[in-house]
Order: structure tokens, then C-alpha cells, then sequence
């Protein structure tokens, strides 16, 4: 009679699970940075301490040369710091603040220069149109000034809503300081905006 198969060990289970999720999420958020480039932000998230990149390589079961690819991406994005014990004779990594604060921070900080470098590119081609005239240079003046007019707003959202930092964002903590009223209002904006939802109601005035 063949055994039965051995039951799966439930905390690798959930670790498993847990690098998969954070390697799927973070190679489809930053470019040049794989799934194992992921699994090595929650490696480092589920560690007590900085990792040296053997520990790394054994844990994850990849090559030195993958990792360290990974982390120089990962370091690029300002998601992972670069450490060295007094005392050691190699460098060792951890995460530039806590997951998915450091994440969110690193993501938003792109989405800032993806916006400024459109507004630049934006700006440079209506310089470089002119004064050009013609029904295509009209579509394309039309089309140009469109688009910087949305990242133009797009930067304004950025300036005044958004934290200006470099580094980790803890958006737990900022929604805990707004009003459940400003949240619900902004909830309802949101759907509106997205077409989940009709218009929220407007206040209406007083009688004077």
C-alpha cells in the first residue's frame, strides 16, 4: 500500500504563499524588477534582521548573480538599503522602512517623476510644433495641449495631497487622522470619478 502523502507544513505554506504574492506585486509595479526581486522584499520583510546575499540566495534557492540584480534594482527604487556591520567583510540588506509602507513611498515617488518627466515632454514638443499650421499640426497642437493639461492637474494632486518624501509612506496612519465624513466624501468621489457610482449628492443651500 502506498503512504499517504505527507501533510504540507502550513507555516511554509503561508511563507510560500506570501513570497509569491509580494514577487507577483512588485515585478508588475516596477520595471526592471522581477518576481524574485519581490520575493526578496518579503524575505527581508519576514526577517528580524538584515540579510546578506548568501543568506538570500540559499533562502530563495536562486543564484548570487539573480539577487544581486535584484537588489540593485530594488536599492534604485529606494525600496532596500545597503548595510555594513562594523566588523563584517560583506554588505548586508533590509528594507528602507517597514512593508508596504517602503512600497507605497517608492511607487509614489515614480509616479511623481513619470508626471514631471510627461509634463517636460509635453511642453518640449509644443515648442518644437510652433507656430506649424495645417489641420494635422492643429490635431497634434489640440492633442498636446490636452495631455499636459491632465499632467499639469495631475502634478497639482501630487503637490497638494500627497506627502512629499522620498522614502516610506504610512497611509495607515494618514487615513487614521481624516474624518470617517471626509473618507466617506472621498469614497464617493472616487467611485464617481471611476463610473462605479451615480454622482454624490450636492448640500442643498439654505433659505435665506
Amino acid at each position: 500500500m502506498s503512504k499517504d502523502p505527507k501533510p504540507t507544513d502550513p507555516v511554509a505554506a503561508a511563507r510560500r504563499e506570501l513570497l509569491e504574492g509580494v514577487g507577483a506585486e512588485i515585478a508588475d509595479s516596477f520595471p526592471g524588477i522581477t518576481r524574485l526581486g519581490g520575493q526578496v522584499v518579503a524575505a527581508l520583510y519576514l526577517s528580524d534582521e538584515p540579510r546578506s546575499m548568501d543568506e538570500l540566495s540559499a533562502e530563495l534557492g536562486r543564484s548570487k548573480s539573480n539577487i544581486f540584480a535584484n537588489l540593485r534594482g530594488l536599492e534604485a527604487a529606494g525600496i532596500v538599503e545597503r548595510r555594513r556591520e562594523s566588523g563584517a567583510r560583506y554588505d548586508s540588506f533590509a528594507l528602507r522602512g517597514k512593508y508596504p509602507d517602503v512600497v507605497i513611498g517608492a511607487y509614489l515617488t515614480r509616479l511623481r517623476r513619470v508626471v514631471a518627466d510627461k509634463r517636460q515632454l509635453s511642453r518640449r514638443a509644443l515648442e518644437m510644433l510652433g507656430d506649424a499650421q495645417g489641420p494635422e499640426a492643429d490635431s497634434l497642437r489640440d492633442r498636446l495641449n490636452t495631455l499636459m493639461r491632465k499632467y499639469d492637474r495631475f502634478a497639482v494632486i501630487f503637490a497638494e495631497l500627497m506627502p512629499q518624501s522620498d522614502g516610506p509612506i504610512d497611509l495607515e496612519a494618514l487615513i487614521d487622522t481624516l474624518p470617517s465624513t471626509v473618507l466617506k466624501a472621498v469614497a464617493a468621489v472616487a467611485k464617481h470619478a471611476l463610473g462605479f457610482s451615480s454622482p454624490p449628492p450636492v448640500a442643498a443651500s439654505k433659505k435665506r
